[in-house]
């Protein structure tokens, strides 16, 4: 299963669709997404390894990683703007795939996801399964929510201020 964040994650999630040797899907968000920012360059073989660091911390090492995965991605870019206005360096990792991410080494891995960083997940569905990756998840667990898209990603905590609130408790040892 493949989660693009953008048009040019679309196109190499097709490439690895079109290369790969057993089945696959690809998960499209329905709102319109912004291209971001790095992504032209980076995500044909990011997507193909599942998970790419898309924005670097700019230190020797993050305080905290954000993981977004699909239409999250920009919400990470955003939250980690906000993060280093208030002095916290954060990393953005868009993991589109965390079955092409599990079977890269440990050691490629951990050039994604640095050992002993705290790490906060990002998406619009449920987080069962995401403490494999991630310290803390943002998602949503429960079934039949209605509201517009705007007013229910609000309620689940899908906002550049809750992102960098939860993030922020994770660098301060919290979750």
């Amino acid at each position: 299963m493949i989660r693009p964040a953008d048009a040019n994650e679309t196109a190499a999630a097709w490439r690895v669709h079109l290369e790969g040797s057993g089945p696959s899907a690809i998960v499209l968000s329905r709102q319109n997404l912004p291209v971001l920012e790095g992504t032209a360059a980076l995500a044909g073989a990011g997507v193909a390894a599942g998970a790419y660091v898309l924005e670097r911390e700019s230190g020797a090492r993050p305080d905290v990683v954000l993981i977004g995965t699909g239409s999250e991605v920009a919400l990470c870019v955003e939250a980690r703007a906000a993060l280093a206005a208030a002095g916290t360096d954060a990393r953005v990792v868009s993991m589109p795939s965390w079955d092409l991410f599990a079977a890269r080494s440990d050691a490629e891995r951990a050039e994604v996801l640095p050992e002993g960083v705290p790490r906060l997940s990002v998406e619009a569905g449920t987080t069962f399964g995401w403490a494999r990756w991630a310290d803390d998840s943002i998602g949503i667990d429960t079934f039949g929510a209605s509201a517009p898209g705007g007013v229910a990603l609000e309620r689940f905590g899908f906002t550049v201020d809750a992102v960098v609130r939860r993030a922020t408790a994770l660098v301060g040892g919290g979750a």
